[in-house]
This record gives C-alpha cells, structure tokens and sequence, in this order.
C-alpha cells in the first residue's frame, strides 16, 4: 500500500487514493488513514485528540489547515492545488511532519 512515514517515524499517512489528486473527477476522493505510532504511557496532556494539519504549498506562502476529528485515524484530506505541500501534523501533544503530492485530475 502507498504510504507516508512521518520525518520522525511518529505517524504514518496510509494512501488509499493513489496518487493523490487536485478536483478528482472520476468518483473517487483523497482518503487517507493516519496512523500514530503507539506510546508506552500516554503523555498527560491537555491537548485536543483531533489532528491539526497545517499544509504549506513548497516554494510559495501558500497555507491551508485541516483537521480530522477524534485524532489519527480515517480522513478525506483535499488541497486547493497541485503540488508538493509540507504537512505539520499535531495530536494529543504530539508532533511530526511529511510531504505530501497532489497531482492535476
């Protein structure tokens, strides 16, 4: 299966729809299941379990954010265009970042 491994090896972006895509035009969508290495013990932390994506198009200023409710797990994940865009992903106190491509339809 095509997948993502997070820089450090915190969460991984299983790809479902490959590759992904800009305006999908035959029926399918960007589905993605991330899946967040497990911890020993939980952190005591106060923060949110959703994942908060913080997407940045390369070579431009170009920022979108997506969440996916309840944490790591299924999502529809879109972009506004095509390109390499550099993902921030936060959980439940927790960091890592990866690439993603999102070809033309």
């Amino acid at each position: 299966m095509p997948h993502v491994l997070g820089a450090k090896g915190d969460i991984v972006a299983a790809l479902f729809a490959y590759p992904l895509a800009v305006g999908r035009d035959d029926g399918s969508n960007n589905k993605i299941l991330w899946v967040a290495r497990p911890v020993p013990t939980p952190p005591a932390t106060t923060a949110p379990a959703t994942l908060e994506i913080t997407a940045t198009l390369d070579g431009t200023d170009t920022r979108v954010t997506r969440e996916v409710a309840g944490g790591p797990g299924p999502s529809i994940i879109d972009m506004p265009q095509a390109g390499c865009w550099h993902l921030v992903l936060r959980w439940s106190g927790r960091t890592d970042t990866m690439d993603l491509v999102y070809a033309d339809s």
